[in-house]
């Protein structure tokens, strides 16, 4: 495991990693070509305008590692809002190295101090295995 991962929410900068990522997760997971100015502009909009959710980045030696999206629900019968934790993608040579885990500590923590969260769901692909056995070993 890594100790050296560092969480922080996504800057506009950031923007050409998470295209990315979020491209080769949905080759990985859903053997889907996603298309590039589609993926850009859906993750730009999310990143100039909070209403939308955001995205956190996982970074090791000035090295982006992996990211993960929270969009929120509202719930009436709480409350509150759930915050939907999705595009969860780790490089592949940083898996089983502490990456998600650390990404969904934070994520909690911000949870945590925000009174307006009520509980955090998590979207992961129906035949996505390996993830389903990560989240649930979390």
């Amino acid at each position: 495991m890594y100790t050296n991962i560092s969480i922080r929410p996504a800057k506009i900068e950031d923007a050409h990693t998470l295209i990315e990522f979020n491209r080769a997760m949905a080759l990985e997971t859903e053997h889907r070509h996603l298309a590039s100015e589609i993926v850009s502009q859906g993750v730009k909009r999310l990143l100039l305008n909070s209403d939308l959710g955001f995205y956190l980045v996982a970074e090791s030696n000035g090295e982006t590692v992996g990211s993960l999206m929270v969009t929120t629900e509202w719930s009436d019968w709480r409350d509150g809002f759930f915050w939907w934790i999705q595009s969860v993608y780790v490089k592949p040579a940083w898996r089983r190295s502490g990456v998600f885990i650390s990404l969904y500590n934070f994520v909690k923590q911000m949870a945590k101090e925000d009174s307006s969260i009520c509980g955090f769901r998590l979207y992961v692909e129906r035949n996505n295995l390996a993830a389903q056995k990560t989240y649930k070993a979390v």
